[in-house]
Order: C-alpha cells, then sequence, then structure tokens
C-alpha cells in the first residue's frame, strides 16, 4: 500500500483542512480541541454548515448530497475534519439511519426524510438495544402490533445516546413473533413527540447524561413509516451495524489525543517506559488506519467488509489505552473533581478520570468486543 499522498491528494488534504477552519465557527472548534462540553446546539450549528458547503455526508449517493469522493479522500475528509476540531457529523443521522433510508426506503421516504436528516433539521436517536437485547440485538422484545393502517408499539429501548434531544428514532420492532428471532424484525421510524413515548435520563459512572432509556406505551404509528419491507428488519440492522463499525475505529480521533498527552507529558517523556509506552500506541494506531483503508477499499455494494469488526474491536480497545495513558499522565489530578474550581490541577487532568470511565463502553456498543471476535473467527477465519 502507498504509504505517500500523490499530489492530487495532498491538494485535497489542503482544501479540506482550509474548508474545515472556514465554515465551522472558532469558537466551536476550539471547545472540540480543549476537550470543553460540546452543546446539541454546536452540533446543530456546525452539521448545518458543513451540509451548505457540501462537506456533511460525502458518503452518501451524490443525489442526497453525496460527493462521489474515493475511499481516500473521504478518509482525508475525515482526518481534517477531526485535525481542525470540528464535531463530526451526527452519526445517527449520516452513518446510521442515512444510509439505510438510501439504501432500503422508498422514493418518497427518501424525498421526506433524507434532505432534513444531513442538515439535522431532524435529530435522530437509534432504538436497538433494549435491556436483555444488547450483544444479542436478535431478541429484542418491543412489539409492533398492525392495527388498520397503523402499527402499535409498545416496549422499552435503552442505552439510546442523545436521545433526550431527539425528534424522530429509528427502531427495530417485533412484528412477527412466531417467526425466528432475526426473521420477525421491523424497522419502523417514529416521531418521539407522539403519545405514548417517554425519554428517561441514565446517569453514567462519569457523572454525565448521555443515554436514555425510551418507553413506547401503545404509541401509534403511521403505516407509512415503515422502512422497506415488513419483517426486513435484521436485513437493515446488520447493513446499519457493519457502517457503526468502521465509524466506530476512531482513527483520527484517536490521534488527536495520544498527541495531546504527548504535549502534555512534560518531563514524563524523559521517562523510558512511558516513551516505550506512546511509541507502541503510535504504532499499533498506524496498523489499525492502514487497515481502516484496506476495509474500506474493498466494501462494495454499500456492504461494509467483514473486517469491519476488526476495526471496531481494535479501534476501541485503543481508544481506551489512550485514555487510560492521560490518566497515568495526570497522576493524583486526574481525581481531582472537575467542579472543583479552585483546584490547582489543570483542566485536562481533571478531565482524564471521566474520560476515561466515559470510554469504557466503546467496547460494548455497535456490539460487544466479544460478539466481534465472535464475527471475526466465523466469518474471516472460518472457524
Amino acid at each position: 500500500m502507498r504509504l505517500e499522498l500523490s499530489a492530487e491528494d495532498q491538494a485535497f488534504r489542503e482544501e479540506m483542512a482550509a474548508s474545515f477552519t472556514r465554515v465551522v465557527p472558532e469558537e466551536i472548534r476550539t471547545a472540540v480541541l480543549e476537550g470543553q462540553e460540546v452543546t446539541a446546539e454546536m452540533i446543530r450549528t456546525s452539521q448545518k454548515a458543513l451540509n451548505a458547503e457540501g462537506l456533511a455526508v460525502p458518503h452518501w449517493p451524490v443525489e442526497w448530497g453525496g460527493r462521489g469522493w474515493t475511499e481516500l479522500q473521504r478518509h482525508l475528509w475525515h482526518e481534517e475534519m477531526v485535525r481542525a476540531g470540528v464535531p463530526s457529523p451526527l452519526p445517527f443521522n449520516t452513518s446510521m439511519i442515512g444510509p439505510v433510508l438510501a439504501q432500503f426506503a422508498s422514493q418518497e421516504m427518501k424525498e421526506r426524510f433524507l434532505p432534513a436528516t444531513a442538515n439535522l433539521d431532524i435529530w435522530w436517536s437509534q432504538g436497538f438495544s433494549e435491556p436483555d437485547a444488547g450483544s444479542d440485538l436478535a431478541g429484542l422484545r418491543t412489539t409492533a402490533v398492525r392495527d388498520g393502517e397503523d402499527w402499535v408499539v409498545n416496549g422499552q429501548k435503552t442505552w439510546t445516546t442523545l436521545g433526550q434531544y431527539g425528534d424522530w428514532i429509528f427502531t427495530l420492532v417485533r412484528t412477527d413473533p412466531e417467526a425466528k428471532k432475526q426473521l420477525g424484525i421491523s424497522m419502523l421510524l417514529i416521531d418521539m413527540t407522539t403519545p405514548g413515548v417517554e425519554v428517561r435520563p441514565i446517569e453514567l459512572i462519569d457523572g454525565g447524561h448521555e443515554v436514555n432509556e425510551v418507553w413506547f406505551t401503545d404509541v401509534r404509528v403511521p403505516g407509512e413509516n415503515l422502512v422497506g419491507e415488513v419483517n426486513q428488519g435484521w436485513t437493515m440492522a446488520k447493513f446499519l451495524l457493519g457502517n457503526e463499525r468502521v465509524g466506530v475505529a476512531p482513527v483520527a480521533l484517536v490521534k488527536r489525543m495520544l498527541a495531546s498527552a504527548k504535549e502534555r507529558a512534560g518531563d514524563r517523556l524523559d521517562d523510558p517506559l512511558t516513551r516505550a509506552r506512546i511509541a507502541e500506541l503510535e504504532n499499533q494506531l498506524l496498523a489499525l488506519e492502514l487497515t481502516a483503508l484496506r476495509v474500506v477499499a474493498h466494501s462494495a455494494d454499500g456492504e461494509p467488509h467483514p473486517a469491519s469488526s476488526v476495526l471496531k474491536l481494535r479501534g476501541t480497545e485503543l481508544q481506551q489505552a489512550v485514555s487510560e495513558l492521560a490518566v497515568d499522565l495526570a497522576g493524583p489530578a486526574a481525581l481531582v473533581p472537575g467542579s472543583l474550581e479552585q483546584a490547582d490541577a489543570p483542566d485536562w487532568a481533571r478531565r482524564s478520570a471521566p474520560v476515561y470511565l466515559n470510554y469504557r463502553k466503546a467496547s460494548i456498543y455497535g456490539g460487544s468486543n466479544e460478539i466481534q471476535r465472535q464475527i471475526i473467527a466465523r466469518t474471516i477465519l472460518g472457524l
């Protein structure tokens, strides 16, 4: 694999870098780079600005805002976006439901939802996991029963990230209780203002409110909000999760995290063990980046390569490893509460422990890493 960019690709990289700093407000980029809280309004503002420049959904079909770029160009787009401190376009919109709608939805549904999805006029939530159906997603129990032209939905979803901001939720529901688990599932689009939808916050170990429970009690959903065909939901779920697993190999983000850790290490870099630890992480990150490029280069017809599970597995492990490095570099300062305004500890050190705790989730969402090992064993190694 060629490791040096061509003149054309280097020019593309520079164009992306210039565009991101020009398009997205500086105060938003500064907040991201300094690890400050990025609000929902900042995310909306950033994505709308990107979409106006044709930079929000370059991987979508061209007719819906895509750019027809090469896989390498998409990689450079994302790398420069992260480097500039631009919030990534909301993944529930751009990497999850958007591609699903483009692939499976009717023309009418595409016209109704895709432009608003790209522009974040609709903030989508993901309604997949349930208390007893996380890694075993096919065991979901939320039901949708046909009533005239509508569906009536009852059940519960959990770990709904940023669901407190959601306008709509794309939801896997059981429409045929007699069918084999995977064969009786459909996907519905549900307006979260519909009577019977309730969002309840879950407080995380780091003290933040990022995820939620979503309850459905006799929620009436128009029949036209069914995506694709009845009982086609498992096919869409696999398509979506494959895309999600590519996206959770956060190469550019981990590179930025590791670079920041090196800058803050100070005289700790005089320690040969610390230097060796950083060098090992850099080498592993380079290997992950090359693997990511190979995966996207061999994905065909919109179907992610099975090796996307490798990216999910290794990417989340490295994300956790770098967050652990930051805690170790911060030392006792990592235990100083971020809310303690008079503390002498620097902000980055006080944030290191909450970030470390938050990233414990990375090896679980998108299909736990244990499940990814099973997928790798079965589909790649043939075991």
